[in-house]
């Protein structure tokens, strides 16, 4: 059948040479395990990630007597699954939507923010947002911190005008972190449920920038930072998480920095079979 062709391709493929009446050795499976390794890095997996995924297998399989391809597929399938749940698994779980009505309860918005670097579809994923949440039946404000890029304002106006939500904007070469704690302060005045906060794209070694993000997390506190990356640029999105992360901490003058709390990677169309961890 369809799984049974599927098991014996792929990663799965390089293992029915260990199938035998003797207990696998470490030495049995460090040929087939660099195999898988290198198929799996040629996927755009990361390199840390392959080797947890393949020490994982490494360790499922060591003294067992695998005697047919089977046996040693199931036991493969099992290791690799316990440790894309290690690796996937998040050390906070964001379910937004009772957040937001926490955050109700208290008299106050819910404060989303958008951080990313240039062009990776920060305020069309805000925009994508903002859809989402209107659909669940709550009022939706967005802060036109983009203060840098020509054109970030209006192309939020277009967003706005078919969003039908309400949209705070100072226009230009202003001060992005008082334009967002105004724009709470709107929305807190006008009932608002929920506040996106758009900033401007940035390379994450452009120090001046960089500082004026943190000053924007750290001046307004928003309940969720979200990065936005593109999923076409693999792992070297994820050096570009991490030193935004990096930055937020080391340019932040409150006592305990706010950092990056989730992500959002479009562009998908544009990878192919390649994935990304």
């Amino acid at each position: 059948d369809d799984d049974s062709k599927s098991s014996k391709s792929g990663i799965f493929s390089f293992f029915s040479s260990l199938t035998g009446q003797k207990p696998l050795t470490e030495e049995d499976l460090k040929p087939v395990l660099a195999k898988v390794k290198s198929e799996l890095m040629a996927k755009n997996v990361a390199v840390d990630i392959a080797e947890k995924i393949v020490d994982s297998v490494c360790t499922a399989l060591i003294g067992k007597v695998v005697g047919t391809f089977g046996t040693v597929r199931g036991v493969v399938k099992e290791a690799v699954e316990k440790a894309l749940t290690r690796i996937l698994t998040p050390k906070r779980v964001i379910n937004i939507l009772p957040e937001i009505q926490a955050a109700k309860r208290k008299g106050r918005p819910y404060v989303i923010t958008f951080i990313g670097v240039n062009g990776v579809g920060k305020s069309t994923s805000l925009a994508k947002v903002c859809a989402y949440l209107q659909s669940k039946g709550l009022t939706v404000s967005i802060a036109a911190c983009d203060t840098f890029r020509s054109g970030a304002v209006e192309q939020l106006k277009t967003h706005t005008r078919c969003l039908d939500a309400r949209l705070f904007e100072k226009g230009y070469n202003r001060d992005a972190a008082g334009v967002a704690a105004d724009a709470i302060a709107e929305a807190k005045r006008l009932k608002d449920d929920v506040v996106l906060v758009d900033t401007a794209g940035r390379m994450q070694d452009n120090t001046p920038l960089m500082r004026a993000l943190a000053k924007l997390v750290a001046v307004n506190q928003p309940d969720l930072v979200l990065f936005v990356g593109e999923a076409l640029v693999g792992n070297d999105a994820v050096d570009q998480v991490s030193r935004f992360s990096q930055a937020l901490t080391e340019y932040s003058t409150a006592k305990n920095p706010r950092l990056v709390d989730g992500m959002i990677l479009t562009k998908f169309d544009t990878i192919d079979d390649k994935v990304s961890c």
